[in-house]
């Protein structure tokens, strides 16, 4: 069990293990490597990952989660989040939302908008814990499973929230094509 991560640029190296936990995550639903390359090629994004902060080891720790934004110049869209099921509800999944809504409050976002799957009972409760509120729902938006969503929303103006203490400012090294992305994957 892991009990701190640090947060860090989302790198072409980490897209194996995303695309696994994509995977494992949301099955038939999850992202290929060529919508992953070409999501991060595009404008007005932002990605971090989450590795375990570990004393006893030096260089980069396998991603345990994953997370990112979309700001179309008046609100954000969370695109992804993703933890790891052996970390799940250990403060993951917070420290990443906490990047993410500090991220649209510095490029001065005036809304944070997602989708959830009706039926994630743990991610819905952990939207809420932030302040998000139920918009409406997308009747067959996750596919193929032809599962509802619940469209949220955090209206930054009214909302003050406690931010990680994760300084994570660089752009992403997202590939422009699939083939520039082989980097040093494994």
């Amino acid at each position: 069990m892991i009990t701190e991560v640090r947060l860090r640029p989302l790198r072409n190296a980490d897209f194996d293990r995303v695309l696994q936990l994509e995977r494992q995550l949301f099955g038939r639903g999850a992202w290929t490597y060529g919508m992953l390359a070409d999501e991060l090629a595009g404008l007005g994004r932002w990605y971090v990952v989450a590795e375990p902060e570990r004393l006893d080891r030096a260089g980069d720790q396998p991603v345990v989660g994953y997370a990112g934004l979309w700001f179309d110049g008046d609100v954000t869209q969370i695109m992804t989040i993703g933890v790891d099921p052996d970390v799940q509800r250990h403060g993951v999944g917070r420290q990443l939302m906490d990047a993410l809504i500090e991220r649209s409050r510095k490029v001065k976002a005036e809304a944070v908008l997602l989708e959830v799957r009706v039926d994630n009972a743990p991610a819905i409760e952990m939207y809420r814990d932030f302040g998000f509120q139920v918009l409406g729902v997308r009747k067959r938006y996750y596919q193929p499973e032809n599962v509802d969503a619940y469209t949220m929303r955090l209206d930054l103006s009214e909302v003050e929230h406690p931010t990680a203490d994760a300084a994570v400012e660089s752009p992403v090294d997202a590939p422009t094509t699939p083939d520039d992305a082989t980097g040093d994957a494994a």
